[in-house]
């Protein structure tokens, strides 16, 4: 049995100060990964700041941007209107990503800061540099099948598994951050950190920071956009290979899911069709020409592509 803190905080400014006066804190909205990580002792938090009560959960629309408090749900955010009209693939991402269930239960801040499915990382008995940093990695050499071929390290091959984050990296959002030193915006492309030599660091986040929300630009009429997400398993699955695709008139934005470390803005494919817009075949293969696979993951590379020009043949077609 281990000691356990709990409290209940009302607003922001006391969430953030709550946190930040103690290293050992962490937050708790829903609590779908956070406690289970907390049950098989891969998070140690020994006091819980319980968020639940933040006046973080509207969904506002200023014409421009769509604004999603923190604390909105998966399952609402889907249901939105504007999120139907306008933003197809935010929709496609959310559905994909967890059962009924848990939609009606996972926070949008959550889900976007949820934990690595990699089983190493999940199990105390093995060596991993994310959850206890020079341990060294066992996926390594062990079975890694469901494991990244892009933006790898020697250090950790864990792939990062939110279906909502691809579709927002595509999307250009924005997340919003409280901190000790007050509030801060983060583009969503750059708030996501590679393992490089550092893998259990795996955002821009500080001690203390809390996400209050996310900022999502829409796009322009006319625009297409959907979510593909390839799994073992049609029903609730986490994905082997997934593709964002934003078909705004005169330029294509693109991410990748299921396989990298982060949610993977695809440049090389978007630059390539700069230049020649129907080009899926010839962006797919720039994407990925320095995916490194290893012995259990080389599937990956033709699946990965494969994926990438349906999504682009569905939603960038002419």
């Amino acid at each position: 049995m281990r000691t356990l803190e709990y409290v209940r905080v009302g607003e922001p400014a006391q969430a953030v100060a709550e946190l930040a006066a103690d290293p050992a804190a962490a937050f708790l909205a829903g609590g779908t990964t956070q406690l289970d990580l907390m049950k098989i002792g891969t998070v140690t938090a020994r006091r819980l700041v319980d968020i639940t009560r933040l006046p973080l959960r509207d969904v506002t629309f200023d014409g421009g941007d769509l604004r999603v408090g923190a604390l909105v749900t998966m399952e609402r955010l889907a249901r939105e209107p504007v999120v139907a009209q306008r933003l197809p693939v935010l929709r496609d991402a959310l559905l994909a990503g967890a059962s009924v269930q848990l939609r009606n239960a996972a926070t949008i801040g959550g889900n976007l800061l949820q934990r690595t499915r990699c089983p190493y990382f999940r199990d105390v008995a093995t060596a991993c540099n994310k959850r206890d940093p020079g341990a060294g990695c066992a996926a390594l050499e062990g079975v890694h099948r469901n494991h990244a071929i892009l933006g790898t390290s020697p250090h950790c091959i864990a792939t990062h598994p939110s279906d909502l984050a691809v579709a927002l990296v595509a999307l250009d959002a924005v997340v919003r951050l409280l901190g000790p030193d007050g509030p801060r915006t983060v583009p969503l492309t750059g708030f996501y950190l590679p393992p490089d030599d550092t893998p259990r660091l795996e955002t821009v986040l500080r001690h203390g920071d809390l996400v209050t929300g996310v900022d999502i630009p829409l796009p322009a009429q006319g625009t297409r956009s959907g979510y593909l997400k390839v799994r073992d398993r049609a029903s609730y699955d986490f994905a082997l290979a997934s593709a964002a695709v934003v078909a705004d008139p005169g330029r294509t934005r693109v991410a990748l899911g299921g396989v990298a470390t982060v949610p993977w803005r695809a440049r090389r494919a978007e630059a390539v069709l700069r230049e020649a817009p129907e080009a899926f075949v010839a962006a797919a293969g720039a994407e990925l020409a320095d995916a490194e696979p290893r012995r259990d993951n080389g599937y990956k590379v033709e699946l990965a592509r494969r994926t990438l020009i349906r999504a682009l043949s569905t939603w960038a077609a002419p």
